[in-house]
């Protein structure tokens, strides 16, 4: 169901009121003008798909962060617990699964590919009513819509979130200001560990390096604001990189492209 969201308007009711809906799959979608809006921490029976078109969406869920930049989609499993932010100017679509037919979609929450049918589907199944007569091509559709989010390739957006507090009072510091590159000697003497202490517990909390997790941490902090409309070369500053090159260097090695290749290739496709 398409629908157009502004500042004043009840966005968590009009979800309320989707997700009592007794359909295999419905999709509601549109355009979201937020002045800020957030649904903090819950979850519901049904498996959920975001779908971003414009604008980027953050979504925390126990253990990690992800972050949905345009013309991407994160699947959020049923029973999970989640919460949902979503500043400025969106465009974005819902997709809500019933238990029995996520049984085939994965277990764990994942930023995925969209493709160009994935897409063309969901845009489709938002045009429906919420309660589509059964046993019609509303339901056939929603049937190919599963099998290709079975068969979506998954991304790598995401932020592994540490639970000790030191890691956390690190991670904290960094977005407080992102511009700060100390190395992890410097990070492991202000949270009180050895550097070779901080090395071991982030590995074994994230499964990543100090410099790898900041690294990640960088590009999604890099994507939000370039979606926001910051420039290569501010973003490379609030980043605390001396060098625009030394950014897109970074950037193309972790994404495959360079910032504004990657940004054109995610922009709104009408």
């Amino acid at each position: 169901m398409p629908i157009s969201i502004q500042p004043d308007d009840d966005l968590q009711d009009l979800m309320k009121e989707t997700w009592a809906v007794r359909r295999k799959v419905v999709t509601i979608g549109g355009e979201m003008n937020t002045a800020g809006w957030e649904l903090d921490f819950h979850s519901h029976a049904k498996a959920q798909l975001l779908l971003s078109l414009s604008g980027i969406v953050t979504c925390e869920v126990e253990g990690g962060i992800w972050i949905v930049p345009p013309q991407s989609a994160i699947f959020i499993p049923g029973g999970m617990m989640h919460r949902l932010a979503i500043a400025g100017k969106v465009q974005c679509y819902v997709t809500l699964i019933e238990a029995k037919a996520s049984r085939t979609l994965p277990s764990t929450c994942s930023t995925i590919t969209v493709s160009p049918l994935l897409r063309a589907l969901i845009l489709r199944c938002a045009e429906f009513p919420m309660n589509y007569k059964r046993g019609g091509v509303e339901s056939r559709v929603a049937d190919l819509l599963l099998d290709e989010i079975a068969i979506a390739p998954s991304g790598n957006l995401h932020l592994p979130m540490p639970s000790d507090f030191r890691l956390r009072t690190i991670f904290q510091n960094m977005m407080a200001n992102p511009a700060d590159r100390g190395t992890i000697e410097s990070w492991a003497r202000r949270v009180g560990l050895s550097e070779r202490t901080l090395a071991r517990v982030i590995t074994a909390e994230t499964g990543m390096s100090f410099g790898r997790w900041r690294q990640q941490l960088s590009i999604l902090l890099a994507l939000q604001w370039m979606a926001g409309g910051a420039t290569v070369q501010q973003t490379a500053f609030d980043l605390g990189y001396e060098s625009v090159g030394s950014f897109v260097t970074m950037f193309r090695k972790a994404l495959g492209t360079s910032p504004a290749h990657y940004m054109s290739e995610h922009s709104v496709k009408r």
